[in-house]
């Protein structure tokens, strides 16, 4: 992905499951990668996050908090990512598709999104992927996209 190659700590990467990660603390905050970015989705903490009480018992536990200085994007939810991958393993099996998703898909009520292993081709959002509405937004760029778009059907 562009954004890559132009972070001068290597805070952005490809992560073995091929999506573009981020290490948080190793950002210093040169904005570079959200200047080198298409999809315009990487943004930056110019303040330091306050939320007034109740609303700080929200916070998940399992993703820490990013401070000022650093650039933000969606990991796809990157704990359950990683949460399933320690759970197969322990039980000594595969992860199975539909076994987690991130948060926006799974509370997106109309079920419009969809998560999943690309490379297994007996999954739903590999099946998606590959039908004939599949697309996907400026690979050619060198992006290396794993979202695809499903254009509309007519």
């Amino acid at each position: 992905a562009p954004c890559e190659p132009v972070c001068p700590t290597y805070a952005s990467y490809h992560n073995p499951e091929g999506l573009n990660a981020q290490i948080y603390n190793r950002c210093v905050g040169t904005r570079y990668c959200a200047n080198a970015c298409p999809y315009t989705v990487r943004f930056f903490n110019f303040y330091n996050p306050v939320w007034d009480k109740p609303l700080h018992l929200q916070l998940n536990p399992d993703v820490s908090v990013r401070e000022v200085g650093v650039m933000e994007k969606c990991t796809f939810c990157v704990q359950r990512i990683k949460s399933a991958e320690i759970q197969a393993e322990a039980e000594r099996r595969g992860l199975k598709d539909g076994e987690f998703n991130p948060a926006c898909v799974q509370s997106c009520p109309p079920k419009a999104l969809v998560f999943g292993d690309l490379s297994d081709p007996e999954s739903d959002v590999s099946r998606l992927a590959r039908s004939r509405r599949g697309t996907k937004l400026l690979g050619e760029l060198g992006t290396l996209p794993n979202v695809t778009y499903l254009e509309k059907d007519s």
